[in-house]
């Protein structure tokens, strides 16, 4: 059942186009994710589907009996309630209900107790006590614990009033209070931000098995490829759809543009050709070649001409590189602890971190909300001093901080002023090339960076960094507020960067694609692992499960003293010979999957020539004037074409299998 329905949707700001003839639908249960680079309309196109903006033509449908909750990136919190308060206002018909049957009870007591008849007070209660039920009156208060602490409020939170939490504390809880309402269709607007990374392993889990209907508007890769069925691409004021996670619409976006193009080439040199055969017939002068020219002027003019596909919008242009490379050690701590407060408040983030980072090393941070992985940046920086334990920094090490909440800029400069206090070596001409690389253009260039958004703030601050030199990057969050555009492009000038890496992040498509190792910071120290996110996930399953498995046979063993070592000498080689047979099994299916892929590969450069070769037919004269011979060969070419799409589908899910 289709839920929500737009058609040929238009905004402007002034003459400035947003959208323009946008239609889609959303059925009941879809999972849909909107993408598109920073400014593009994804937000406004919520806005409009809320109601809070209004479109300049077109309409969309929406059963009034719908419910709508819409997450926005700034929460609209205004009452001074506590956090728990808040919660509980959100079951107050539901509350009410609980002081209605109290009441009910009570009167029934006192009835019964003074001899008078209360059967109609007792259908009553049992019809209110029903009613309650279905509301899921017997469990909302856990319902609310339950999503508190998932968001990582703890119970010391619930007695804050919430004008005195951060920006990212009310952003979790505006999301908390959203999913509590359980509304029919959930518009979440960068859900992501502010979440670490097991907060946002539980969001997922939640939204896949959210009864209802999600849009969401994200530039978490990671995350889109784990909720998400489907794929709207706002672009050049225009939205396109695609049935998938982001994965298979990035594969699926790849060969539309190459088969767009494709198609618009070999139309153009159709054209050509045929408008170089009428030059010719007409310049030999002969009347019989004069009418077949204008024969083939009729039918070129006749064409349904291809437009050439839109061009990409401008991609950020950055490269990292090195004023001086350092040595060999870069960064060596010992026996790190951080606190703050004292007394009662007193409150430990970390201790005994110590690590040995070497040049060329990428390392990512990772860890919860509040262990202190920012603190421990700025120790790294000299910013802030640790309650014990020492930094050593190597030769030649020069740094440079990437601060996500970006403070290093001056709110009342221009673009250009804020490049040039720092840059003065360079001409005004050279500073606004080098902003027409990150996408400050023309009158960009004279905004002033307090009325930036999000992303242009994080642009200017990452080409601050890159004009610094430093070869030791140290980057707090650094893809928050970027699109997913520019963080492909981030991505790559880090991988070419020749320096070292010291990262936090909570962007695990980021984190599987960059670092060598990754840190993860606790309490307790710092545990390292070498790779990325999915072997770092791996790992830490790996070790849980051997913990799990010695806690049980240490139980056992306290019954009998020989169990554990007899257990333990057996489990080791029926482990050995069980990982041996998963081996084999492992190769042996890869080889499989090897062949099969070749097989694939082969039958689609076997289809794609076959299809060329049809294509070039149908160009010929002796073909398209046969109307017998051409109907067949364009019956084969729909039908290679299908065979094609279905090849390249099983290609593209033993890719996706390969890559998991």
């Amino acid at each position: 059942m289709i839920l929500l329905s737009a058609t040929n949707l238009n905004k402007y700001y002034g003459t400035t186009p947003i959208l323009t003839g946008v239609s889609f639908h959303i059925s009941q249960g879809d999972r849909v994710g909107i993408v598109g680079a920073n400014g593009a309309g994804k937000t406004t196109l919520l806005n409009i589907l809320t109601g809070e903006l209004p479109c300049d033509s077109g309409d969309f449908f929406l059963p009034a009996d719908t419910s709508v909750g819409y997450l926005k990136q700034t929460d609209n919190f205004s009452s001074e309630n506590t956090v728990y308060q808040e919660m509980l206002a959100i079951f107050r018909p539901v509350i009410d209900m609980e002081h209605q049957l109290a009441a009910l009870s009570e009167e029934i007591s006192l009835r019964s107790a003074a001899g008078e008849d209360v059967e109609q007070l007792l259908h009553r209660y049992d019809d209110l006590s029903h009613a309650f039920k279905l509301a899921d009156g017997y469990s909302y208060k856990s319902a609310i614990n339950g999503i508190l602490s998932s968001m990582a409020f703890s119970e010391d939170f619930y007695g804050k009033q919430i004008s005195m939490l951060s920006g990212g504390e009310r952003t979790r809880l505006a999301l908390a209070a959203l999913l509590l309402k359980k509304p029919d269709l959930l518009l979440l607007d960068e859900p992501t931000n502010h979440l670490d990374i097991g907060t946002l392993k539980w969001l997922e889990q939640y939204l896949k098995s959210y009864g209802g209907t999600l849009a969401v508007i994200s530039h978490d890769r990671y995350f889109l490829d784990q909720t998400v069925t489907r794929i709207f691409e706002v672009e050049n004021h225009k939205l396109t759809c695609y049935e998938g996670n982001y994965s298979v619409y990035v594969e699926k976006k790849r060969q539309r543009e190459e088969d767009a193009m494709r198609r618009y080439e070999s139309q153009q040199k159709e054209i050509a050709r045929q408008e170089e055969i009428i030059r010719r017939f007409k310049q030999h002068g002969t009347e019989k070649l004069a009418k077949r020219a204008q024969s083939r002027e009729k039918r070129l003019s006749h064409m349904d001409v291809l437009e050439r596909p839109d061009s990409r919008p401008g991609k950020m242009r950055i490269q990292f590189r090195e004023r001086l490379q350092s040595g060999n050690d870069v960064l060596f701590a010992e026996d790190l602890s951080k606190s703050f407060g004292t007394g009662a408040e007193l409150r430990r983030l970390f201790s005994n971190v110590g690590f040995d980072i070497k040049k060329g090393d990428r390392v990512c941070l990772v860890g919860p909300n509040g262990i202190g992985k920012t603190s421990l940046l700025r120790i790294v920086m000299g910013e802030l001093e640790p309650d014990s334990g020492y930094v050593k920094t190597g030769h030649n090490v020069i740094f440079g901080y990437y601060d996500q909440e970006q403070q290093q800029l001056t709110s009342s400069n221009t673009v250009l002023e804020e490049l040039h206090s720092e840059y003065r070596l360079y001409t005004e001409t050279e500073l606004r090339s080098l902003l027409g690389r990150f996408l400050f253009r023309g009158e960009d260039v004279f905004k002033i960076v307090g009325s930036l958004s999000g992303g242009e703030k994080a642009r200017l601050a990452l080409l601050k960094l890159m004009l610094s030199g430093a070869n030791l990057l140290v980057m707090d969050e650094p893809t928050n507020h970027l699109d997913i555009a520019s963080k492909e492009v981030f991505e790559d000038a880090l991988l070419e960067f020749p320096g070292t890496l010291l990262l936090v992040s909570h962007d695990r498509y980021f984190l599987n694609k960059i670092p060598t190792s990754i840190y993860e910071l606790s309490e307790n120290g710092v545990t390292v692992f070498g790779g990325g996110y999915d072997y770092y996930l791996e790992k830490k399953q790996q070790i849980a499960s051997g913990k799990s498995y010695l806690t049980e046979l240490s139980r056992q063993a306290s019954a009998d003293g020989t169990l554990l070592n007899q257990t333990s000498a057996r489990s080791d080689k029926e482990q050995r010979a069980e990982e041996r047979r998963q081996q084999k099994e492992r190769l042996a299916e890869q080889r499989r999957r090897e062949r099969r892929l070749k097989e694939l590969e082969g039958s689609i450069a076997d289809l794609e020539g076959r299809i060329e070769e049809i294509q070039a037919d149908l160009c010929r004269e002796e073909v398209y004037t046969d109307f017998e011979r051409s109907a067949a060969l364009d019956g084969e070419l729909r039908s290679a074409r299908e065979t094609l799409d279905a090849v390249y589908e099983e290609w593209m899910l033993m890719q996706e299998d390969d890559s998991q």
